[in-house]
């Protein structure tokens, strides 16, 4: 039997939204008591005092590249990313080389997934055949051969009736879509937000109907079918609006938004070149303000990096040309918890349930995510008062495409115990 006590660290049940100085057991991978003071001979004690203690951190959107692109990044280097930020569970996209379309090329990958990754990957299979929206994939026995969901990240399903098709499905058997917003005809070219930072450079914008009117699609269809919609990486107050009024409406729909999208505008494109681009671009400082208010009031439920690496060669490339993408797995809480929670914007339970309580219910992870007995023994241990230079070159990620390169941080993650595995990530 494998037995680990965490002592004295500050306990933070996000599920409950409660907190309480005292002891972690963790038996076999399980929680088995949480609080008070535990005393047990012979088991391995770490001394948790002036570190919080949460459930581990739960990212539903990343990019590991692989199978296709292992030299932007890896299941391996991704996921020793991963736990150096603090996340126990993620979920890949399937816009690899070749996509995750069939259940034969979904198996293989599982396979790869048990053999390298180092802490929990779900993986998302497309929507479409090759992602090249003529033909819908066989979504049920996608489905029995482990996919966590669906979606062709990267663009939308400009198909209507494809679309209403994969909703009708996901009505009928209960799994998620997740839905990249972006209607390809009016985001054609762009490579920065619309407006005057895309005049000022002599580049084509990105205008916010882009993501507003395939998103205003989706929600009728989904209200429609009943289908599971979840939202990627809002970016808009529009956006903001028409899902908080969807939810009101009762419709079956959940959405996320990413560290640079609440954290930083379209001006950042000045002065941090392609590091700064993504996509959705970086908006206004309104829709910056609207995210955080829809991430207070409950109308955003994830926060989600979009971890999408790319080579040092690619990002340099001039502006209009580089790849959109950047990293996040590494950076994703010291940024938020420095630039939302100790500016007063977010309350940082707030901040811990959209990485953890909130992204483990939309995918159905009962044992994850909370800080009680019988579930998962996944924890990360964090130092509020920890500072921190982020610095690229000191990443396990492959890539170095970071907006936040350079910046003084706290909240530093500084180990991850997964079941019986403790891993030390000071000094990283």
């Amino acid at each position: 039997m494998a037995e680990l006590l965490l002592k004295g660290g500050r306990l933070i049940d996000p599920e409950r939204r409660e907190e309480r100085i005292g002891d972690l057991l963790i038996v076999d991978g399980r929680i088995e008591r949480v609080g008070g003071k535990i005393s047990l001979p012979d088991v391995r004690a770490i001394d948790a005092s002036g570190l919080i203690l949460l459930p581990g951190f739960i990212d539903m959107h990343v990019h590991l590249r692989q199978p296709g692109q292992g030299y932007k990044e890896t299941v391996a280097t991704g996921t020793a990313a991963a736990l150096r930020g603090g996340f126990t569970t993620l979920v890949a996209m399937a816009n690899t080389s070749p996509p995750i379309d069939s259940p034969e090329t979904l198996r293989e990958l599982r396979r790869l997934i048990k053999r390298d990754a180092i802490v929990n990957v779900l993986q998302m299979g497309t929507i479409t055949l090759g992602m090249k929206g003529e033909r819908n994939v066989d979504f049920r026995a996608m489905i029995e051969a482990g996919a966590a969901g669906f979606s062709e990240d990267g663009k939308s399903v400009m198909n209507s009736r494809l679309m209403l098709e994969a909703l009708r499905a996901s009505g009928e058997v209960g799994f998620l879509i997740s839905d990249h917003c972006e209607d390809a005809t009016l985001s054609e070219g762009g490579a920065v937000n619309e407006g005057e930072i895309a005049r000022r450079l002599g580049l084509r914008g990105i205008s916010h109907l882009a993501e507003e009117v395939i998103l205003a699609r989706d929600l009728m269809l989904a209200e429609e079918t009943g289908g599971r919609l979840h939202v990627a990486h809002v970016s808009t107050k529009r956006s903001i609006e028409m899902i908080r009024k969807a939810k009101e409406r009762g419709i079956n729909v959940t959405a996320e938004v990413t560290p640079h999208h609440l954290t930083l505008t379209q001006e950042a494109v000045l002065h941090l070149g392609a590091n700064a681009k993504m996509n959705p671009p970086l908006r206004r400082w309104e829709d910056v303000e609207a995210l955080i208010e829809g991430l207070r009031d409950g109308t955003i439920d994830v926060i989600a990096t979009d971890h999408a690496p790319h080579t040092s060669r690619e990002k340099s490339l001039p502006l209009q040309e580089a790849p959109f993408g950047v990293i996040g797995l590494e950076t994703c809480f010291p940024v938020l918890y420095t630039e939302l929670v100790l500016k007063g914007r977010l309350d940082l339970m707030d901040l811990i349930a959209a990485l953890t309580i909130n992204p483990a219910r939309i995918l159905g992870l009962k044992d994850k995510g909370r800080l009680r007995e019988g579930a998962d023994g996944e924890i990360v241990l964090l130092d509020l008062n920890g500072e921190e230079i982020i610095r690229p070159e000191r990443f396990a990620s492959k890539g170095r495409n970071t907006p936040f390169a350079g910046m003084k941080v706290k909240g530093v993650p500084v180990m991850v115990i997964i079941g019986d595995k403790i891993h030390d990530i000071r000094g990283r």
